[in-house]
């Protein structure tokens, strides 16, 4: 089964008191105390309060996704984030906090941003707006929003658009995401996994690298070449074992192929999926089985223009149900709108057929999606086909294996023209 990915808030947090590679102490401090200490650092406690809240939870957010994506020890440093602006935050060793901001800390500690569908905790850079400007939030300008009323979700989705706040995240230590023992050929389970999605994922940047035809959590002879070539690449003993540096190798590259790390990431999505036919499902339900059902959906309607693309909420909303009425119609089905078993196995044949024939073609499409070679899988899940896959794609610059000849057609502008 893949790992449940589930960030948790640190309780505590080392911090480098220089830049990156400069020669400076690292402190060990409470999570909920360096919060405070930026907090107090960065803003004024002053401020009206929704901008205190807005501006608390951008810092707890960045620090959570430095700490998630082990930005700074997967490169080989003993810290969690440094104290230098031009990379983080601000933090300064033994300063006082003040009360205003100190109790707001108290609410907010444990909460942070993400983008709907996405694990990472969202990289929420900011900027005090006036001497430094940036994409991110705007110090000074989130206060003028709060004088003006804004509270502070609407602060925060007016820089960073479409965001959700987790609340209550859980506390516990950090642990290392290295599993412990190296892995190697016969290893099995989510630590494999982890492997061959982040392998997969940065042979799209890095074509030298084979790609596997499924992430099943079994370490064979396929996944030790692709870890061999991945080693060749970037100057590891090649030995197709997964020891310690090779994982954290493979963690830096996935954060950067993907920009985990990034205000403007691609996003990390992880369902552990059951593909057999579930209960009933209806407008109203909601949960990992209708986001199972909406990503097949937006696939189909990728090739079957009758069917419209819907958004992977989670939701079977008024949207999805046009969608699966769309699917029944072309499948000549009854037009019910609830996904009975017919209706599913209907759905899953033509996407499993799409996804066998289309999707794991990397040269064609170097966005990843999943794999599913059997009814019952646990599988990894990106985010859904959209139209502008060609302009991302090789397409165009590579001969496609075969000669064309009068009358051949993209098997797409085939569906289309029916």
């Amino acid at each position: 089964m893949p790992p449940t990915v589930l960030p948790f808030v640190p309780q505590s947090i080392t911090v480098h008191l220089g830049a990156p590679s400069q020669y400076a102490a690292n402190v060990t401090v409470p999570f909920i105390d360096y919060v405070k200490n930026v907090a107090s650092s960065e803003i004024y406690p002053t401020w009206d309060e929704s901008a205190l809240q807005a501006n608390i939870l951008a810092i707890v957010s960045f620090a959570l996704n430095r700490v998630y994506t082990e930005f700074y020890r997967s490169r080989g440093y003993d810290f969690d984030i440094t104290n230098s602006t031009a990379y983080d935050q601000a933090y300064v060793n033994g300063r006082s906090y003040f009360n205003t901001i100190s109790r707001q800390v108290d609410t907010f500690f444990n909460d942070y941003l993400r983008r709907p569908g996405f694990v990472e905790p969202l990289a929420a850079k900011f900027c005090n707006g006036t001497t430094v400007t940036c994409e991110g939030l705007s110090q000074w300008g989130s206060q003028n929003l709060a004088q003006r009323g804004l509270d502070y979700v609407q602060i925060l989705r007016n820089y960073y658009g479409n965001v959700e706040i987790v609340s209550n995240a859980p506390i516990r230590g950090i642990t290392s995401s290295y599993p412990g023992t190296p892995l190697r050929r016969g290893s099995t389970g989510p630590s494999v996994v982890v492997v061959q999605v982040e392998l997969n994922r940065i042979a799209q940047n890095y074509p030298a690298i084979p790609k596997l035809a499924s992430v099943d959590g079994i370490f064979g002879s396929r996944t030790e070449a692709s870890v061999r070539k991945f080693q060749e690449i970037f100057g590891l003993v090649p030995d197709g074992i997964v020891g310690k540096a090779t994982w954290y190798e493979l963690v830096r590259l996935y954060t950067a192929v993907t920009r985990l790390s990034e205000l403007r990431s691609q996003g990390q999505q992880f369902y552990s999926i059951n593909w057999e036919y579930p209960d009933p499902i209806q407008e109203g339900d909601r949960g990992d089985k209708v986001r199972h059902l909406q990503y097949m959906l937006s696939v189909l309607s990728e090739y079957i223009r009758n069917i419209p693309p819907v958004t992977v909420d989670g939701i079977f909303g008024p949207a999805t149900r046009d969608a699966v009425i769309a699917a029944q119609r072309r499948f000549g089905l009854p037009e019910t709108g609830q996904v009975d078993d017919r209706t599913w196995d209907e759905i899953y044949d033509q996407f499993a057929g799409i996804e066998n024939t289309s999707l794991r073609d990397g040269e064609r499409f170097p966005v990843i999606r999943p794999t599913a070679t059997a009814r019952q899988a646990s599988v990894p899940a990106m985010a859904s086909a959209n139209r502008t896959r060609y302009a991302r794609s090789t397409t165009l610059t590579q001969f496609p294996g075969e000669d064309l000849r009068l009358g051949q057609q993209d098997p797409i502008i085939q569906e289309v023209i029916r």
